[in-house]
């Protein structure tokens, strides 16, 4: 499947997403240039990076050699925790734009809502400032459970285009994604197959990718997709990266959808970070 095929989901600000993007956590330097240009050739549009990734950089560079007109790209990047004071934030958005050699973002999130420093409403704020001067095109968070979305709403009368969430097999998220789609925000998630721990080797995830002459991976990404979720793999090997192209072509069924949600666990995550005490890289 190629970028013209890959369908999208409607933001609530007017813009698209296509329904898959290239996560490019740890995929950095020149090798991180080569995979990501290999992503891009094969028909990634959507490529989500960080400045806590410390992939800003390879990801404009495989822009650039791509020769691929930057109006067809969805470039996602992100605000670390250091920086919610609104002129920091500022700064850290220009920044981005110099690493990437961009001159402005599709979508920038909040990295995390980090409660206990309690300045992600003052980062919502140059957010919505960022936008406004054209810097950025949508403008999201990540992490924030239901009551952080509430007070950055309440407090600025903007809401989120994007909430990108920790799901996958273990963790469902069932109400977060209610509350998402109550709020007319659309879920990306990342970790989308667990990374790789445990999920792929459950017998209902395995009986289902033989019946469909698919792996385990494209299992979990179309329950993904199924669930009206957007999901950001990591796929640094081209097959990797040609596989979870590979999801339209196949539906599971309700009760498969079913099967693979009751796999959740009241522990699931895969490194306990919670929204609501985690602090980032601290």
């Amino acid at each position: 499947m190629n970028n013209n095929t890959v369908p999208v989901y409607n933001l609530n600000d007017g813009h698209i997403l296509p329904q898959i993007a290239l996560g490019t956590y740890q995929i950095r330097g020149m090798q991180g240039v080569d995979q990501i240009l290999a992503a891009i050739q094969i028909g990634y549009r959507l490529i989500d990076t960080s400045t806590n990734y410390d992939s800003e950089g390879a990801v404009g560079e495989a822009i650039r050699r791509s020769g691929i007109p930057r109006s067809s790209f969805y470039v996602t990047s992100k605000l670390p925790g250091q920086y919610h004071h609104r002129e920091d934030a500022l700064k850290m958005i220009e920044e981005t734009l110099l690493r990437l050699r961009l001159d402005y973002l599709d979508l920038y999130l909040i990295h995390w809502p980090l409660p206990k420093r309690d300045n992600y409403v003052e980062a919502w704020t140059a957010l919505i400032e960022a936008q406004k001067r054209g810097l950025i095109r949508s403008i999201g968070v990540s992490n924030f459970e239901a009551a952080h979305l509430d007070r950055i709403i309440e407090a600025t009368g903007v809401t989120p285009a994007v909430n990108q969430n920790e799901i996958h097999p273990y963790w469902i998220q069932n109400s977060l994604l209610q509350a998402n789609k109550d709020r007319g925000i659309v879920t990306e998630s990342w970790s989308p197959l667990g990374r790789g721990i445990g999920e792929l080797k459950e017998p209902i995830i395995l009986e289902l990718a033989e019946k469909y002459h698919k792996n385990a991976g494209q299992i979990i990404l179309r329950w993904h997709l199924q669930r009206g979720v957007l999901p950001v793999p990591k796929a640094g090997s081209l097959q990797h990266q040609r596989d979870n192209l590979a999801l339209w072509n196949f539906e599971l069924t309700a009760d498969e959808i079913i099967a693979i949600s009751s796999l959740t666990k009241v522990d699931g995550r895969v490194d306990n970070q919670d929204p609501n005490t985690y602090e980032e890289f601290n």
